[in-house]
């Protein structure tokens, strides 16, 4: 295969081209030419609209999955997504969750909570708003490619500081009735994962489904993971202008949680374990139903309903005692401790309708998006039942929860967007979304000995705004701008009674603030890519718990309020050359250099911790890689460097508070490659090559209290086959 041929293929794949076909006098066959970003090694830009969808002077990537070398059968998140300048990633997914969770410009990562999180377009997190949360993403074995955009990806999409990221999974094999995938991997710790997919078209219909099984023994004792994704999807094509289906996707998993360690513990030896009696388990279901239709060249409407009905269940060891404190057998009774039980339920409707048109506007073409997403979501939260005794995955209780809460979320958003064309090379974009939002909580839990009572009804309407500016001064380069207003909604956790003489303050209000961008991104032929620019985010009115005095008594009491601002800015950088390309274009060899970096500077503006740097910002994330690839070899070794943070915003180098304390810097290696032959590859690779020692968490409840240690060395050997 050339080169021309592998870049048409991975620029069709992503949708980054624009097609124009101009009539050939001497020949019957149209000439089409391909614009746009591109690269050879799976990173490139979305164009200005694509699938009703504007990113015009948005700051945004895509990642080709299927390009990169990496260790998809466990979703390595550095290797897969580690190009995104400044991605934070907290590395759980080892100790009790099923992702690892991701943030951007100094954000927390943990279960990816500032971020709106999508598969193929529709959101697969619990609630948005009230509970965003991720504990399902589609294994990466199975997904063509992953899109984000930063925050200005807040008008089309949903409020979050943090921006889109959006896993789209592969699609039906083109013109076959049947193709099957089986990919299978063997590494350390105990791992096996088997991956097996289907699709194919029969007359008007295509299907494409898969199936993986994942099993682990865990870097750390008590750590064991078994886990089962699938994926079905069926579509009617009932012309080239409308088509119609149905997706369904499921987790089912259980999981064994190691617990957090102290300072000590972890420095003495990373692979301790001070809790083996937790467990965990978090099956997801999402059903959804689409429809596309476009009437004509210049119009689209889609139509996306989703069902998501889903639940965690959690037995434990509790915080009780902090990191510190061993779960050992009680002289006295000659038993262990009751452990505690939760059970969450999550359950959400929506349905999402977007709309584009493109129009002539003077001697330019236009382009309006627009639509609206109306949800419902609706949370059942038990916990702090008695437990038994056992060790084995029990839920059974004995008396009462010690709470029992449900939670609602109503929200009703409309957005528009325009890309007003002023000139061949210059667009201005506009846009808005209002929000519609009511928030419900109501039940009772018991703190300190005495039942609260909650019964909180909370309406708010929002509008933001954005305005996105691009000048292309070349056919594949471009200058971008954009401001957008964000904001995160007060959640669930913060309308839950935390306390016998602590308040909600009845004023509380969502935090707000903006994201802007400025930047220089593009292509230079075919042996560079790059994106560069620098970012100002404000996150105002965060929340928090503080001390209050009461005017009449003169006692002190704790008050769940908004308690500061803070900034977020920095810049992010991502170049990428090709040696070999940049010396002979037709080159069949590459070797390629990348750079990911990242300085970030969030802190405190306001309230009592002004000046402090906002907990789990790392100020420097740097990511070098080196690629090598041919016709049927490809190779990559990435170096990994995330400086230091901060558990808590007191910035605090140790205390008895398990979420407090130092999370010193680290850099880690990992290596990759796979050989290809026709149907058949074989892949291979380590990750964290030097065994290097690190953490990127502190918790305070699950899967700790205390310090959550990444996973040391580790190597994998797998086998692909593709038979149609």
């Amino acid at each position: 295969m050339n080169f021309n041929k592998i870049i048409l293929s991975l620029v069709a794949l992503a949708g980054l081209q624009t097609m124009q076909a101009q009539e050939n006098t001497k020949n019957i066959l149209k000439e089409v030419i391909v614009k746009g970003f591109k690269t050879v090694n799976g990173v490139g830009h979305m164009i200005d609209s694509k699938d009703g969808i504007i990113y015009a002077g948005k700051k945004n990537e895509i990642i080709l999955v299927d390009s990169l070398d990496a260790n998809k059968a466990i979703n390595n998140t550095r290797q897969i997504l580690g190009r995104i300048p400044g991605l934070n990633i907290v590395e759980t997914e080892s100790s009790g969750f099923t992702a690892n969770g991701i943030a951007t410009r100094g954000l927390n990562p943990s279960q990816s909570i500032e971020m709106n999180t999508r598969q193929n377009g529709y959101n697969i997190s619990a609630d948005i708003y009230g509970y965003n949360e991720s504990y399902y993403i589609p294994p990466m074995e199975a997904v063509s490619r992953i899109e984000m955009v930063r925050g200005a990806a807040s008008l089309q999409f949903g409020s979050q500081f943090g921006g889109l990221v959006n896993y789209v999974t592969k699609d039906v094999p083109k013109n076959k009735p049947f193709e099957f995938i089986t990919s299978q991997t063997i590494g350390s710790y105990g791992l096996y994962n088997s991956f097996n997919s289907v699709g194919g078209n029969y007359k008007k219909i295509s299907y494409y489904g898969f199936l993986q099984y994942r099993n682990m023994e865990g870097y750390r004792p008590n750590c064991q993971q078994s886990q089962v994704s699938g994926f079905g999807k069926i579509q009617y094509n009932h012309s080239d202008k409308l088509n119609f289906g149905v997706e369904y996707s499921l987790l089912r998993n259980k999981i064994k949680m190691p617990g957090g360690l102290t300072d000590s513990l972890f420095y003495a030896n990373p692979k301790t374990s001070t809790r083996a009696r937790n467990w965990l388990k978090s099956p997801w279901n999402i059903i959804t139903a689409y429809a596309n239709y476009t009437p004509s060249e210049s119009s689209t409407l889609s139509v996306k309903s989703t069902f998501l009905f889903s639940s965690r269940s959690l037995v434990w060891r509790n915080e009780d005692g902090g990191a510190a404190a061993t779960d050992d057998i009680d002289l006295t009774t000659n038993a262990f401790v009751p452990r505690e039980v939760g059970i969450e339920k999550m359950n959400n409707s929506t349905t999402e309708i977007r709309f584009s048109q493109n129009y002539s506007l003077g001697k330019q073409k236009s382009t309006f998006a627009g639509g609206v997403r109306q949800s419902y979501a609706w949370f059942k939260r038990q916990g702090g039942g008695e437990g038994t005794t056992n060790s084995d995955f029990d839920l059974s209780i004995s008396g009462d929860w010690g709470y029992d809460l449900d939670f609602s979320t109503t929200n009703l958003a409309p957005f528009v967007e325009n890309i007003f064309k002023v000139s061949k090379n210059f667009t201005v974009t506009p846009g808005f979304r209002f929000e519609y939002l009511r928030s419900t909580a109501k039940g009772h839990k018991e703190v300190e000995g005495d039942i609260q009572i909650t019964d909180e009804v909370r309406n708010r309407t929002f509008a933001l705004a954005g305005l996105g500016l691009e000048f292309k001064p070349g056919k594949n380069t471009s200058i971008y701008a954009n401001i957008s207003q964000a904001y995160r909604p007060i959640d669930y956790s913060q309308l839950e009674p935390f306390g016998i003489s602590s308040k909600i303050d009845p004023n509380l209000k969502d935090s707000k603030g903006f994201n802007s961008d400025l930047g220089y991104r593009g292509t230079i032929r075919n042996y560079l890519n790059f994106d560069i620019g620098g970012f100002y985010m404000a996150y105002n009115k965060r929340i928090g718990v503080t001390l209050a005095t009461d005017p009449i008594t003169g006692d002190y009491y704790s008050i769940r309020k908004n308690i500061a601002n803070s900034v977020h800015q920095g810049i992010e950088s991502y170049i990428e050359f090709n040696i070999l390309k940049y010396f002979n274009s037709q080159s069949n060899f590459g070797l390629s250099i990348f750079n990911s970096f990242a300085y970030v500077d969030a802190k405190y503006t306001t309230g009592e911790f002004k000046g402090k740097r906002v907990e789990a910002a790392a100020k420097t994330i740097n990511r070098v890689g080196l690629i090598f690839s041919t016709s049927k070899l490809s190779t990559t070794l990435q170096v990994n460097f995330v400086g230091d943070a901060y558990g808590d915003a007191s910035n605090a180098m140790s205390s008895e508070d398990p979420v407090a304390g130092y999370i010193p810097a680290y850099t880690v290696l990992d290596w990759s490659a796979a050989y290809k032959l026709q149907n058949f590859a074989i892949k291979l690779g380590a990750n964290n090559l030097t065994d290097k020692s690190y953490f990127t968490r502190r918790t305070d409840e699950y899967p700790g209290p205390g310090i959550i240690p990444a996973v040391g060395r580790s190597f994998y050997l797998g086998f692909t086959a593709k038979f149609q």
